[in-house]
């Protein structure tokens, strides 16, 4: 079966990318949980979610394993976090920077989860659903596991929102008519559709924040945004000959002159299950 984040964009399907791009994305994993803006959006998510003390917890779509380390600090040693991510490469990744914590890594799909139902008392998703096939399908996979009374808190990215300024409009548009679907994914939308999915869930106390990002260097901007990162190879930008070294280009030059600006509008949104 393939995993639920299997899709066209290279997050989705690490393990089968080659060995250059597997070592980008896994740095490329580091770094955003590394950079000051995804760390504000997970404040945010951090405070919504309000993880305790002596709580089990459930990480889907977990990464190199940043959050879950955060979260297990949250709940102490009588607590635990299960992190789940679908990438063996990843999940090795973040065996290998396990810091001690009551925290256990396990390989596996976020939308056919082998775990019994009601087992945690809370979960956090973030930038995952911008990938699955069935969005609402793997929401009521999660809330499946979640105790009544539980949270869910999921963090996704309104890829419609990007924007940017500095560099040619006009070829900026160019550019994005090309990746999109590629270094973003189908579901550009998703973070703004969160809320809404929480309520037709049945989710109740259901509270949402949007965390607009700011970029005014390219160098900053390209942790995040993989259309102005330089270190990704050309073979995997899918653009006609030269487009990509043009925009590169321009993207530099608004670096150089200080002009350069991207923004991008993370969402938060989490909600209570029912008793």
């Amino acid at each position: 079966m393939e995993p639920a984040q299997k899709d066209r964009t290279p997050f989705s399907d690490i393990d089968g990318l080659s060995a250059q791009m597997s070592e980008i994305v896994l740095d490329a994993l580091t770094e955003m949980g590394r950079h000051p803006e995804i760390q504000r959006v997970r404040r945010v998510a951090f405070d919504m979610l309000g993880a305790a003390a002596g709580q089990r917890l459930l990480d889907a779509g977990s990464g190199s394993g940043e959050v879950a380390r955060s979260l297990a600090a949250r709940v102490g040693g009588a607590g635990e976090v299960l992190a789940v991510d679908h990438s063996s490469a990843v999940t090795a990744a973040a065996l290998d920077q396990h810091d001690g914590s009551n925290v256990r890594y396990v390989t596996g799909d976020v939308a056919a989860l082998d775990m019994p139902g009601e087992s945690v008392d809370g979960v956090w998703c973030e930038r995952v659903l911008q990938h699955v096939d069935d969005a609402d399908a793997t929401i009521g996979e999660l809330l499946r596991v979640t105790r009544p009374g539980g949270r869910l808190c999921l963090v996704d990215t309104d890829w419609g929102s990007l924007a940017f300024d500095g560099m040619p409009g006009g070829l900026g548009a160019v550019v994005m008519a090309h990746v999109n679907g590629h270094f973003t994914p189908r579901q550009f939308d998703m973070g703004r559709t969160l809320r809404r999915r929480l309520v037709a869930a049945g989710l109740r106390d259901v509270t949402t924040v949007p965390v607009t990002c700011l970029f005014t260097t390219p160098a900053s901007a390209a942790v995040i945004l993989p259309m102005v990162n330089p270190r990704v190879p050309e073979a995997a930008w899918a653009t006609p000959p030269g487009l990509r070294d043009e925009w590169l280009a321009c993207v530099d030059a608004a670096g150089q002159s200080g002009t350069f600006l991207a923004v991008l509008t993370i969402w938060v949104a989490a909600g209570t299950k029912p008793a």
